[in-house]
């Protein structure tokens, strides 16, 4: 497979994803969302989208350079980096689509784990795939905290 290419698809399908995810999620960003108690460091809505353009950027590249290498431990990132984007998708239907904190908040703790054994995962394979996680890692656990926060004060 071509360089371009294994660095592209893994992005198409990551914003695809994400695209995805925010058709669910739309409704409750309106009608719902602005209704809840959160905390004060609660980003204004519009960075939401930009953060995850930046974040679907690197992890995907990171999932592309980690396809490039001849790493024994290939597989195993692949299949890593897929669960982890289920559990992404998945935690938009469960948080907005059906407005369950509780079941968001138990599906971030799930991301967080399997995000976070992915960058130790792939450090020693590629470091900058590794490095490329460290923004996703940061804004998931920022968005547990805001999840939790939301679960406990609504």
């Amino acid at each position: 497979m071509r360089k371009a290419t294994a660095i592209t698809i893994p992005i198409l399908i990551c914003f695809f994803v994400g695209l995805t995810a925010s058709y669910f999620q739309a409704d409750a960003i309106k009608n719902w969302y602005p209704l809840l108690n959160k905390p004060d460091l609660t980003p204004p809505n519009i960075v939401f989208p930009i953060a995850w353009s930046v974040i679907y950027l690197c992890i995907g590249i990171s999932i592309g350079i980690i396809f490039l290498s001849d790493s024994m431990m290939k597989k195993e990132l692949v299949k890593l980096f897929s669960i982890q984007l289920i559990f992404n998708f998945a935690w938009s239907i469960l948080f907005f689509y059906l407005r369950n904190p509780l079941l968001g908040f138990i599906d971030i703790l799930i991301l967080d784990i399997y995000v976070t054994i992915y960058a130790v995962k792939s450090y020693p394979i590629r470091k900058v795939s590794s490095l490329l996680f460290f923004p996703y890692i940061i804004w998931i656990y920022f968005a547990t905290y805001l999840n939790g926060y939301i679960l406990l004060n609504n």
